[in-house]
């Protein structure tokens, strides 16, 4: 049986899809906060604390080695997390983010692609897990 790589085939355009994420919700939020901060402190800061896990996540799926598989394992289950409460968050406290951040209401913005991304991104590690004697 071959080696499944985390970084390669199907790996590759999640690792564009985590990148871009990276990119965009980095300049959102460096622009938010430089600009906006009093407005929404909180959402600003979540949008860059997500911004530094699709960073995170990015970087570990794309070396794809045994250390780095643990990294982008939890990054992107922080990355569950996080969705999960802030759009939990969002909905039961909306007053609490007046400004949307990449998490508010599960990534609606994003077309729920934050909400889809980290169940597709550990679905893809659980995928191409080293079998065991490998």
């Amino acid at each position: 049986m071959s080696e499944r790589k985390v970084n390669a085939g199907f790996g590759r355009v999640l690792i564009v899809i985590y990148a871009v994420f990276a990119l965009a919700a980095s300049a959102r939020s460096f622009s938010q906060i430089v600009t906006r901060f009093d407005e929404a402190p909180v959402a600003y800061l979540l949008s860059a604390l997500a911004a530094l896990i699709y960073i995170v996540a990015t970087i570990a799926l794309a070396r794809g080695d045994r250390t780095s598989r643990t990294v982008a394992t939890v990054a992107i289950g922080i990355e569950l997390g996080g969705v999960l409460t802030v759009g939990v968050a969002s909905l039961l406290a909306p007053e609490a983010f007046p400004s949307a951040s990449v998490w508010s209401g599960f990534g609606s913005g994003y077309l729920f692609i934050p909400l889809v991304l980290p169940i597709v991104g550990l679905w893809w590690l659980h995928r191409t897990r080293p079998m065991p004697g490998s």
